[in-house]
């Protein structure tokens, strides 16, 4: 399943970058590397990225350099490589916390995975930036804590707004349905 390229409006939402088959409300794998394996594997099967094992091998030797770990329970792992068709995100929810990264590192119960393109910078920085500004309002942290299901995730980070790029165009949007 591919999915078109399209324009990002100026009130775009993390949601734009993913979609309720990406999420994964709740996950199989305990430790780091697991779970991004399978958020990987989701990313694989909507061909935003190519090479499977390429991109899970990019994102963990990422997050060994910088742990992805915020203090607030959410681990935003990403890498960027040729193999990433369009900037797309999957989001995945654990079971019980995990210690992300090295012993002592911040618990995890939620993970956003981004799949960013060789050539962007901009939007997935700021995609990046507002994942992290979501993860320190908790009022909305408790709303995803107890979101049911991937599409009550999905209609929560319709409310979180991203902030596009510069040129307001984005390379990777996800489309609806």
């Amino acid at each position: 399943m591919s999915f078109e390229l399209s324009h990002v409006e100026p009130q775009a939402s993390i949601a734009d970058y993913t979609r309720p088959e990406l999420i994964i409300p709740r996950l199989c794998g305990a430790d780091p590397a697991g779970i991004v394996e399978e958020l990987s594997h989701k990313l694989h099967a909507f061909e935003i990225i190519g090479d499977k094992l390429s991109f899970y091998h990019a994102v963990l030797n990422h997050d060994m350099l910088t742990n992805s770990a915020l203090p607030t329970g959410i681990a935003i792992p990403h890498a960027r490589g040729a193999q990433v068709r369009r900037l797309a995100l999957a989001v995945g929810r654990t079971s019980r916390p995990v210690v992300w990264g090295i012993k002592g590192s911040w618990l995890v119960d939620h993970v956003f995975l981004i799949a960013v393109p060789a050539t962007d910078a901009l939007e997935y920085l700021a995609l990046l930036s507002s994942i992290a500004n979501f993860g320190r309002q908790t009022g909305l942290l408790a709303k995803l804590r107890s979101a049911a299901d991937a599409g009550s995730i999905f209609e929560l980070l319709k409310q979180i707004q991203a902030r596009p790029g510069l040129d307001g165009i984005s390379t990777g949007r996800l489309p609806a349905k």
